[in-house]
């Protein structure tokens, strides 16, 4: 297919949390559909392992650094707002024929001259609906608003599982959930070249965060049989910050101290009170890691059958559960088969065919004919 006749796609993306994969990893997925994205970066500079991943992963991608604020640590709406209109501005100077924005407040100016699809990957609102306490906050409620205006004004509207979408039409009142389109992940290693599983405990992500609910897995620690190691940061972009007895923190780890990590296979655990998806548990499962994971929807949408459950906040039943693998070398070895089996469904291909049909509907039909492949 000639240059001409490829489809070009605006994506926003970030380099503060897992958007950064999901971004680039579909961006490189959706190359061999025809249809080439730039991605314009929100928020801090990706770093240079970053930069490297998305260079190896998505070669023909263009990165952008926009230098624009990520709504989520705006003060109020006008930085918010102005970064809308920046970024439809830069589809007309990139020529772009759709646009993604993979945080629907960004839709909220309806001000784009192409198609946008509004990928909620999560919000303040529905993360306060899961781990807050009362009415959300005065200070959330300019950002909540923004959120629904942009979910009702873009052209489509997706969520990474059906649980969450489910979730963002009650919290927002819409009149029908978003469309359900699973996240993927690539880069996973065959289960021929499995080892043996570590009698090990492990975790990763936004440790500051409170959806990752660190005060339970804390305690989950200090019951184990052998140590449980986190990788992640402590504190957040906006100054939140955990501090941790008992588990053993690694910080941050970049993709290939992660994927070392992870290739001793150890019980994989996760307290989140609240996930959109979690990428770091697919991510996981896909290395043949056993899975002790909180009871929520999500995760039983994505993993019931495959993996262990205890109750959130229960760190008892979390330590009961992954006590009785550390102590049962066969159980690991056949949970990480199963949750590797079940990861495989979850790939950034099957991401990118199901939106690369989603952007074909959303494009006149000649367009389509011309642009898109077949």
């Amino acid at each position: 297919m000639t240059a001409k006749n490829r489809l070009r796609l605006l994506m926003s993306a970030d380099a503060v949390g897992g958007v950064w994969q999901y971004a680039v990893e579909l961006a490189g997925a959706l190359e061999p559909l025809g249809i080439d994205a730039t991605l314009a970066v929100l928020g801090p500079s990706p770093s240079e392992d970053l930069r490297r991943f998305a260079a190896e992963t998505a070669p023909r991608a263009a990165i952008l650094d926009t230098g624009l604020p990520l709504d989520w640590l705006s003060e109020n709406e006008a930085p918010v707002l102005a970064a809308a209109r920046a970024l439809a501005g830069l589809a007309t100077d990139t020529g772009a024929d759709l646009v993604q924005l993979n945080s629907p407040a960004l839709a909220a100016a309806a001000a784009c001259p192409v198609p946008v699809v509004a990928v909620a990957h999560g919000c303040v609102a529905s993360w306060w609906d899961a781990c807050g306490d009362g009415p959300l906050p005065e200070s959330f409620r300019w950002h909540a608003g923004l959120v629904r205006r942009g979910l009702l004004a873009a052209n489509a509207v997706v969520a990474p599982s059906a649980a969450y979408a489910a979730d963002l039409a009650r919290v927002y009142a819409l009149p029908e959930p978003p469309r359900a389109v699973h996240n993927g992940r690539g880069g996973a290693p065959t289960p021929a070249g499995f080892g043996t599983p570590a009698p090990q405990a492990f975790s990763a992500g936004r440790l500051w965060d409170r959806a990752k609910d660190t005060a339970t897995l804390d305690a989950v620690a200090a019951r184990l049989s052998a140590p449980l190691r986190a990788a992640g940061p402590v504190e957040a972009p906006h100054g939140e910050r955990v501090e941790p007895r008992h588990v053993a923190l690694l910080g941050r780890l970049d993709a290939a101290a992660m994927a070392r990590a992870l290739a001793a296979r150890p019980v994989f655990v996760s307290t989140a009170r609240f996930e959109p998806f979690g990428l770091a548990v697919l991510e996981a499962a896909a290395h043949g890691c056993p899975l002790v994971l909180a009871d929520i929807p999500v995760f039983r949408e994505l993993w019931d059958g495959v993996a262990r459950f205890a109750p959130p906040g229960d760190a008892d039943a979390f330590a009961a559960a992954t006590n009785a693998l550390l102590a049962d070398e066969a159980a690991r070895d056949r949970l990480g088969r199963e949750a590797a089996a079940r990861a495989a469904r979850y790939a950034p291909a099957a991401t990118a065919k199901v939106m690369a049909a989603l952007y074909r509907g959303l494009l006149p039909a000649a367009d389509t004919q011309l642009k898109v492949a077949s």
